[in-house]
């Protein structure tokens, strides 16, 4: 289900691509990533690397944005098991935004 963001500039830039740059984080026209599996989002640092730093308002229309849910992520796993999230082979519900979405919380 895609994600309704909160204004058409924000949806522009979530869902933009460029034809020379297919990594958003090398293109220096991307400005926002937006990540399904946290529901956060973040304005790109280009240095290089894929750092972001998280906004909690829309720099557009100024609407408050979703609290991330990064550290549910993190700790939902953590309940079952996983301690390296990263290097793990996780249930495939915490791989999008299926696992915040869903209601049921810890499921294998």
């Amino acid at each position: 289900m895609p994600k309704h963001h909160c204004c058409s500039l924000m949806t522009a830039q979530v869902t933009f691509t460029c034809a020379e740059h297919p990594n958003p984080f090398d293109c220096p026209d991307c400005l926002i990533h937006y990540s399904e599996r946290f529901d956060e989002y973040g304005l790109i640092l280009h240095d290089g690397g894929t750092a972001r730093l998280t906004i909690d308002f829309c720099p557009w229309c100024g609407t408050r944005l979703p609290e991330s849910q990064r550290d549910r992520w993190f700790e939902e796993l953590a309940a079952l098991g996983f301690d390296d999230p990263g290097d793990q082979a996780i249930p495939e519900r915490y791989q999008t935004g299926a696992w915040y979405r869903g209601g049921t919380r810890f499921q294998r």
